[in-house]
């Protein structure tokens, strides 16, 4: 077999592997290494196998992850989900769906110090679900606005997998941050839109709660002043550039835990645990990315990632077609695995067809269908894949946060839960739609910043 067929052969039975639920990592080891061997024989993936986890491992860039993560585990341990919670209730629950829209006002909150969908799915869940439940809110629109709400912590900065996108593609990690926050609040007005226009259309489903006094709304408000606080210090920090990425989350991780420590939530058990969760959680990240390293390796020398941007490029498809055609590909493929490991596996091959497509790497924007330079493209196509690969959360057969919110209310038939996503899951294309049509959303804070 030509070279060609052996690395098409290599992503057949890749996409078996992952198809039977072998873990993804374990699946892009052998795929990669075997066909690497096929190709070039077994010395050859000794010899990468010896200097590639050392090289790949010890990049400064990925220290930032380990952090981040850690920052999640311990202000999950905090309380803070709570305070969002009750704060977001106190101003929105007196109108009607006004608890689900404090719990996705919370969900926003929460991942902006998380970073993680699923541990904000799986918080908040414990947090607003019995309040939901306590209002008398519909199964469908309780448990679908939880799960909805959970995506919202992959985007809004800081976010472990836009991290692993912006090295993927060699882009700038505070411009990625930029430009993901203006995307991530329309995320949450589309939200709360759709909680409103659902509680019109199905009367009932979102009673009004009670109007809060306003002492109340005094201290809710002043007890989420440590989340400002961090998010400030964080990502402000990272805007205007007093400090890159990976001192930025170790500063994060510091005043979260010094906020847990001042309200005496961070015991050794739950520090134990925490520093347990990240590591787990950091050697799953490396692991992945040391297989998907091994497979672009195998696929470069198979010439599949060069073949596949050929022939997008000779189809005779419009740019924007071919754009929608790639994004509709990341919606299906997030039914079937997680959001990191798709990034990890899919933007090698569909990032090259879109260079291709602008015109090359250093194309300018006078050459660019899109009207973006290769660099612009890169921030922009990221933002997209993102809020796509996030519907893969939501989305049937797999949807993780759809089955942790199950977990948690087992009252609830899983089907009722998907059923109340899918308003969401409309919301989230109208956003795609409109940064698909109107680009220069992604592009406002790194301007405005100089990013």
């Amino acid at each position: 077999m030509d070279s060609l067929t052996i690395g098409l052969t290599g992503l057949v039975v890749l996409v078996a592997l992952i198809a039977i639920r072998i873990p993804i990592a374990y699946a892009m080891l052998v795929v990669g290494g075997v066909g690497t061997a096929l190709l070039n024989g077994w010395p050859i993936v000794l010899s990468q196998l010896k200097d590639l986890a050392y090289a790949q491992f010890s990049t400064y860039d990925l220290s930032v992850v380990p952090l981040f993560v850690l920052m999640g585990a311990i202000a999950s341990r905090t309380g803070l989900s709570a305070d969002l919670f009750r704060a977001a209730n106190a101003w929105l629950g007196w109108m009607r769906g006004g608890v689900a829209m404090a719990a996705i006002a919370a969900c926003a909150g929460f991942g902006a110090v998380c970073g993680s969908s699923l541990a904000t799915a799986s918080t908040m869940g414990r947090v607003a679900l019995p309040e939901l439940k306590r209002y008398r809110y519909s199964n469908r629109l309780a448990t679908g606005t939880i799960a909805a709400g959970g995506v919202l912590g992959i985007l809004i900065p800081p976010s472990v997998v836009l991290i692993i996108y912006a090295i993927i593609v060699e882009a700038n990690v505070v411009t990625m941050f930029m430009a993901a926050l203006l995307p991530g609040v329309i995320a949450v007005v589309f939200f709360i839109l759709t909680i409103l226009a659902y509680t019109t259309l199905v009367p009932g489903s979102g009673p009004a709660g009670t109007r809060a006094e306003r002492s109340e709304l005094i201290a809710s408000t002043l007890n989420i002043f440590p989340v400002l606080v961090v998010f400030i210090a964080v990502i402000g920090g990272l805007y205007f550039g007093l400090f890159n990425p990976t001192p930025a989350a170790a500063v994060g991780v510091v005043m979260v835990a010094l906020i847990a420590v001042l309200r005496r939530k961070l015991t050794l058990v739950e520090t134990r645990e925490a520093l347990l969760e990240t590591a787990r959680t950091t050697g799953m990240v490396f692991l992945i990315l040391l297989g998907a390293e091994l497979l672009k390796i195998f696929m470069a020398r198979g010439g599949v990632p060069q073949a596949m941007a050929e022939m997008m490029a000779n189809s005779g498809l419009a740019p924007m077609t071919t754009l929608i055609v790639l994004l509709a590909a990341l919606i299906l493929l997030g039914c079937l695995m997680d959001s990191l490991s798709m990034i990890l596996l899919v933007i090698p091959f569909f990032w090259p067809v879109l260079v291709e497509i602008n015109g090359g790497d250093y194309a300018a924007a006078a050459q660019s269908p899109f009207g973006l330079t290769t660099e612009e493209l890169k921030i922009w196509f990221g933002i997209l894949a993102l809020i796509v690969v996030e519907l893969g959360l939501i989305t049937p057969p797999v949807g993780m946060n759809v089955f942790i919110i199950s977990a948690q209310a087992q009252d609830v038939p899983m089907r009722d839960t998907f059923i109340g996503v899918m308003p969401f899951f409309v919301a989230e294309l109208i956003r795609v739609a409109l940064l698909l049509a109107v680009p220069g959303i992604v592009f406002v804070l790194p301007r405005l910043l100089g990013g």
